[in-house]
């Protein structure tokens, strides 16, 4: 007569199908422990008889017995045999605190969703900013990728790759590759007027983790913030997530105005150069207000350098941090617009103070690593090959914004374009009406295929200034007209 065991067995065994034996075998006894069928302290068969009743060898059940014990199924007592171990939790927890717990758990969290999620990350998705495509016509703030010079990029890594140190294939320590922050501080000393030496140098995984970095290693919960208005939507939805009090900095004609009130900011965001999104250029004289408060209140001053490379007209703006000595500045920078989003390489230039603890907790917090691909990045730096690429693409993208230009004056009119633009940048900002609603127009474009952003979510308050945001960079020349005009249709009349 069969054990009730190996009946189980053997009903079982045919559904459960592929995998070895001594798995299928385990499958079955662990199925009929976790649905009750064998309960616990129920003994097991001894593994010989086990064997012979279902016709599999007995090391097939030894392995199998071994696997549920291992894993805490069942239990081996010397001498008496092998049973089934309590798999159910301890009943610590009355049955009127568990149904107490169990309805708490149960309810949806504020913002509907059905997990419980802390609010600052229903306030981060309730309004989410990054667009579920980021390509084509008009996607703002991103490259023509397909003219990234993957030729000689992939020759460079090609000969890397062949025979890797092993210090590009493990953990990196010390703020990025020496070979790419000895290159990043030429670039930006020759480009951007910046004054550092490679020791200054931290390498990063893009602005946003710049950004993240600043705040956590300077601000404390309910310290201060200015950060332009409108300004970078990824500045915002950064410091969502930290306890800071955000004020905001209005963008005016000369650039940044001082928001109210007396508490000193630790930290002040700003796009001196290229502000993002409207394009004006900070004045000089507004330039050297902002370093003499940040050094006579003890505030640091973040620079985001977006956009610098791409200038259509006159010489470069060079960057604020050069403008004085040991500036209280930490500038940031990124290879996203310049070569591929996708790349995930930015890099900060930090005040000497600063660099040793924000490159430790760099380390600490983020792990660094792709060691090889900025060692392959360096060497385009090094050669020559990514200055004579921005070169290419500043010819490239002014070529681009001026199509997109006529096309808005003819059919538009010139006050659908801002005058004080700067003419600089991978966007074009198209002015609306104060009764238009950017956000349903650029949905309806959107439905259309064509990407816009809208402008009014640049802005923290109400009474925002109603646009879209016109991205021209990854646009071939012949599809602008056609994107236009499916735009312009989405339009009022």
């Amino acid at each position: 007569m069969k054990s009730i065991c190996a009946d189980l067995v053997l009903q079982r065994l045919a559904p459960a199908g592929g995998g070895t034996l001594n798995r299928q075998l385990y499958e079955c006894l662990r199925g009929a422990i976790l649905d009750g069928s064998l309960p616990p302290s129920s003994p097991l068969p001894a593994s010989r008889d086990l064997a012979r009743e279902i016709g599999m060898s007995r090391n097939t059940v030894l392995h199998a017995y071994e696997q549920l014990r291992t894993e805490g199924y069942v239990h081996a007592r010397v001498g008496s045999g092998t049973f089934v171990a309590e798999t159910a939790p301890d009943s610590y927890l009355s049955a009127e605190r568990m149904q107490g717990l169990q309805a708490a758990a149960a309810e949806p969290s504020a913002a509907g969703a059905p997990a419980r999620l802390a609010r600052r990350a229903q306030a981060l998705l309730s309004n989410v900013s990054a667009a579920p495509a980021q390509w084509g016509a008009f996607m703002p703030g991103v490259p023509d990728v397909t003219q990234f010079p993957n030729r000689h990029f992939s020759r460079i890594l090609s000969r890397l790759w062949r025979d890797p140190a092993p210090q590009l294939l493990t953990y990196a320590h010390g703020g990025g590759h020496p070979a790419l922050r000895a290159a990043i501080a030429e670039h930006v000393r020759v480009a951007r007027s910046v004054r550092c030496d490679p020791s200054q140098i931290l390498v990063t995984e893009g602005v946003h983790q710049a950004v993240d970095l600043s705040l956590r290693m300077l601000v404390d919960p309910r310290e201060t913030v200015w950060v332009e208005e409108p300004g970078y939507w990824g500045f915002h939805k950064v410091l969502q997530m930290v306890s800071a009090v955000v004020k905001p900095l209005r963008v005016e004609a000369e650039g940044s105005g001082w928001p109210a009130g007396k508490v000193p900011p630790r930290l002040i965001f700003v796009t001196p150069s290229h502000q993002y999104p409207l394009g004006l250029v900070m004045s000089l004289a507004r330039r050297r207000e902002l370093l003499e408060y940040a050094r006579a209140s003890g505030s640091w001053i973040v620079e985001d350098d977006y956009d610098s490379e791409f200038r259509y007209a006159g010489r470069p703006i060079p960057a604020m941090q050069g403008l004085e000595e040991d500036a209280p500045v930490i500038y940031i920078g990124t290879f996203s617009k310049t070569l591929f989003p996708g790349l995930r390489v930015g890099y900060m230039v930090l005040p000497r103070v600063l660099a040793e603890p924000f490159r430790a907790a760099h380390a600490d917090l983020y792990r660094e690593g792709h060691a090889l691909t900025q060692a392959a990045l360096a060497e385009l730096l090094e050669q020559g090959h990514y200055a004579a690429h921005i070169r290419r693409m500043r010819v490239l993208y002014a070529r681009r914004r001026a199509l997109l230009e006529g096309l808005i004056n003819r059919y538009l009119g010139p006050d659908y374009l801002d005058p004080q633009s700067s003419n600089a940048g991978l966007h074009l900002v198209l002015r609306l009406p104060p009764d238009c609603d950017d956000v349903a127009i650029s949905a309806a474009a959107q439905a259309r295929g064509v990407l816009t952003r809208p402008l009014s979510r640049y802005y923290m308050h109400p009474g925002a200034r109603r646009g879209l945001l016109l991205g021209y960079a990854c646009v071939h020349e012949k599809d602008i007209a056609p994107a236009f005009h499916t735009l312009r249709a989405c339009l009022p009349r």
